[in-house]
């Protein structure tokens, strides 16, 4: 992409004149507006590479604690399991995992997976036409599993082995527009990269 996405520039849907609300913003403080929702006790963002620059430029939300995965080039399990370290220091209860390339999410879905959580599901995923999304729920005892899952499968791997543990809750259809080249980038909200 040339850059971080995490920096990448999105059309801010927060109400003009509200704190933050400003017509656009980067990817990384638009998904972490979007995971301050009711339920979720603390949002944080495990940085990767140029991690002081987007700390600098991403303008995230007051209250999201940034965070740095130092061994980022090994994959993004790592970054996984730097995420989980502070959940583990929070003492907290399930974690949803939600990718900085994925913008377009709506609030629903993320209400929709961390209801699910409530109501006891192991593993809560949204899905749309067929698809798996993100944001991704995990419930506390899943944590050793996606520390050992293996880079090749990754978090996937967890849904894999144990499909009975997964419960699919309605998606929209930003939680699966992954952004990962400048034409899905042109493509999905219509930006010149």
């Amino acid at each position: 992409m040339g850059g971080p996405k995490a920096l990448l520039s999105v059309a801010d849907d927060r109400p003009e004149g509200s704190p933050g609300g400003s017509g656009r913003t980067t990817f990384l403080a638009r998904g972490a507006s979007l995971l301050a929702r009711p339920g979720v006790a603390s949002v944080v963002a495990v940085l990767g590479a140029e991690a002081g620059r987007v700390a600098a430029e991403a303008g995230v939300p007051a209250g999201v604690r940034l965070v740095v995965n130092e061994r980022y080039l090994e994959g993004m399990l790592t970054s996984i399991a730097r995420g989980l370290d502070e959940a583990e220091r929070e003492d907290a209860e399930a974690v949803l995992l939600h990718l900085v390339d994925h913008p377009l999410v709506a609030p629903a879905t993320v209400d929709r997976v961390g209801e699910a959580l409530e109501r006891g599901a192991r593993i809560a995923v949204p899905t749309f036409g067929g698809r798996r999304g993100h944001p991704a729920g995990f419930a506390r005892d899943v944590w050793p599993e996606l520390r050992a899952a293996s880079a090749a499968r990754g978090a996937r791997g967890v849904l894999a082995d144990h499909p009975e543990r997964v419960v699919h809750v309605e998606g929209d259809p930003g939680c699966v527009a992954g952004i990962d080249t400048p034409d899905d980038y042109r493509r999905l909200l219509g930006c010149g990269a």
